[in-house]
């Protein structure tokens, strides 16, 4: 019985540091429209193909995707069309919203 809830305890105290973010390399992505930056020149001409940097932005952040796209005000920047070709072309795979 101790044994179990010693199990238990670990892997609550693992759960919990998982999700504060402190263990290594589990660090979350902080969605920020800005961070696709490098980007630009792909979204404002469709005949530019978006560069490594855009397409690392790009798969970085694509867990927030869905919050871009619904944010109107991010619309009369980017079209989601646009954000869907360059991320085609990236080979990112938006999550379904």
């Amino acid at each position: 019985m101790k044994a179990t809830a010693m199990v238990c305890f670990v892997v609550g105290l693992c759960a919990t540091m998982l999700l504060m973010g402190q263990i290594p390399g589990t660090a979350a992505v902080r969605c920020s429209y800005m961070q696709l930056v490098p980007c630009v020149d792909a979204i404002t001409s469709s005949r530019l193909a978006p560069t490594g940097a855009c397409c690392s932005k790009m798969r970085e952040q694509r867990y927030c995707f869905c919050g871009y796209l619904r944010d109107l005000s991010l619309r009369q920047f980017v079209s989601p069309k646009a954000a869907y070709r360059i991320a085609s072309q990236c080979g990112v795979k938006i999550p379904a919203c």
